[in-house]
């Protein structure tokens, strides 16, 4: 008797590069490529200013404050929700924490105040969400047009200049010649870094994302993990909110504009889904710094601002396509 063949033979296994478990580590590895070319350009376009230590110190700075903002829009993305209110927030929190009667308080009265704002302003939009089960599009477009509207009447569209040394300081501060945002920014990475992926709320999210009924099942809290995510995305906004002050001296209800935008499109071109369940705090952090270090490429060559908003929305597009290309090449090799 001679053996019969199986009707179909098993599919090769791909490699661990191929796979699911490699795509964070390839997607980063393309960014750190993008970053890498941005490098390059730099030096052939302004070689006598671009690869200065004062240059690059510039451009980790000013990309502190929208970074840390980047952070928790990627925890709220993870999670399946989107925050448009993350600029308006930082307004807010902004001309709250350098009131008059805020400010007699110092610089722990300030950030205090911040803070707090910026996470209660966050939590009312968790609360809308998991509990008013308003979709986030227009829960957190109420709260952008609200917290910013609240910002202009608290500070009657006049500018709040800060009279607390220690704030106006703090933007210039410098630990072994490392700017004192730039180390809030790098303190914020990494504590998010470990909340996402060596917690159990890291995991939630992630579950709550990918598949809420399924996580409802699991025995999550989907309705209390939606709130604390959208609670984190404040305190983030009001963390970056002092340091949008420190930078300016002073508090203005048009602080953090377009913002949202910013963050959204940082998280996208670092791999976070638009659909939620899977994303990355260090392809975010990429995304936010190869976004600033367009923008100082722009300035450093005098090129129009409107030229460099398009490059960045072709860059916007370029990573969703990926993102809805990939899923298909998955499928055929599965």
């Amino acid at each position: 008797m001679t053996d019969l063949a199986p009707a179909h033979a098993p599919a090769t296994e791909p490699g661990w590069w191929k796979g699911d478990a490699s795509e964070p580590v390839r997607r980063n590895l393309g960014l750190a490529t993008v970053l890498v070319a941005l490098v390059v350009i730099g030096v052939f376009s302004a070689s006598d200013q671009f690869l200065t230590s004062g240059n690059i110190l510039n451009i980790l700075t000013q990309a502190s404050a929208i970074g840390v903002i980047a952070l928790g829009m990627t925890f709220v993305i993870i999670g399946g929700g989107i925050d448009l209110s993350v600029g308006a927030l930082t307004a807010l929190a902004a001309v709250w924490c350098t009131t008059v009667a805020t400010q007699e308080f110092g610089a722990t009265g300030m950030v205090f105040t911040a803070v707090l704002v910026g996470t209660l302003a966050g939590t009312v939009n968790g609360l809308l969400v998991a509990y008013g089960r308003l979709v986030p599009f227009i829960a957190t477009l109420a709260m952008m047009v609200g917290a910013r509207g609240l910002a202009t009447k608290i500070s009657d569209k006049q500018t709040q200049p800060v009279e607390v040394d220690a704030i106006n300081r703090f933007a210039e501060a410098k630990v072994v010649g490392i700017p004192a945002l730039v180390l809030v920014f790098a303190a914020v990475a990494v504590a998010g870094w470990v909340l996402l992926n060596r917690t159990t709320f890291g995991r939630r999210t992630v579950a709550v994302g990918g598949n809420a009924e399924a996580a409802r099942l699991a025995g999550i809290n989907v309705r209390r993990q939606t709130v604390y995510l959208y609670a984190l995305c404040g305190l983030c906004c009001g963390i970056a909110a002092v340091m949008v002050v420190a930078q300016a001296n002073a508090g203005s209800s048009g602080q953090g504009d377009l913002y949202e935008l910013d963050a959204i499109s940082a998280a996208i071109i670092g791999g976070t889904a638009l659909t939620g369940g899977r994303g990355s705090v260090v392809g975010s952090l990429m995304g936010v710094l190869a976004f600033t270090t367009i923008t100082n490429l722009f300035i450093l060559n005098n090129l129009p601002t409107e030229v460099q908003n398009i490059v960045k929305g072709a860059i916007i597009v370029g990573a969703v396509l990926v993102q809805e290309f990939q899923p298909r090449e998955l499928l055929r090799r599965r």
